[in-house]
């Protein structure tokens, strides 16, 4: 069950970033005792920050404390998809890369044979299943790259980032994360 919950501003604490808009999302219910098993939770932005690794030390120096971090929330704004091109992908290279996953499928079907065939025929058995599983990831390697069509002749990496990230907290929890934040402020000279 899903309760609706909803971001309200609160005059920040001192020393606490203060943020300008609201949000509307859902989460899971955690209070079932509410009428038609939802409810309403009031999260309040504790601190906005500008990389994800600044908040994350926010949690965890409120976890070290002893506070109930599933009361805890970071919220990423503005996100944007990134993705860090490789290198160029040939069908040589599919299918490298593909003979090494079927290197692994290979040794898969080769322990499974050793459970059931004798000792005496397991290095037979090994050797057949590694280059029969090379074989076919190569050529499913190279035949799925070459279905492209060229319109894919890179490899890359997608990673997700956000331009800021809001530690929200429930609103009957504010104040204790405020004195319990009031260590040393976290770090702002961390890269993304």
């Amino acid at each position: 069950m899903y309760a609706l919950i909803t971001f309200v501003e609160a005059a920040p604490a001192e020393g606490v970033a203060e943020k300008e808009d609201t949000t509307l999302t859902t989460a899971r219910n955690d209070h079932p005792e509410s009428e038609y098993g939802t409810s309403v939770t009031d999260y309040r932005v504790l601190q906005s920050v500008p990389h994800y690794s600044i908040a994350q030390e926010i949690v965890d120096r409120l976890s070290d404390r002893g506070f109930p971090v599933e009361r805890v929330r970071i919220v990423g704004s503005g996100l944007r998809s990134i993705e860090q091109v490789t290198g160029r992908m040939t069908t040589g290279k599919a299918a490298g890369r593909g003979a090494l996953a079927g290197l692994w499928f290979g040794l898969l079907l080769a322990i499974l044979f050793l459970i059931l065939a004798p000792m005496a025929s397991f290095l037979w058995i090994l050797v057949w299943s590694l280059g029969f599983g090379a074989l076919w990831g190569a050529l499913f390697g190279a035949i799925g790259h070459a279905s492209t069509g060229g319109r894919r002749d890179f490899s890359s990496v997608q990673t997700m980032e956000a331009d800021s990230y809001d530690v929200l907290v429930e609103s009957t929890h504010l104040d204790e994360a405020v004195r319990l934040i009031g260590g040393p402020a976290p770090r702002t000279d961390l890269q993304r």
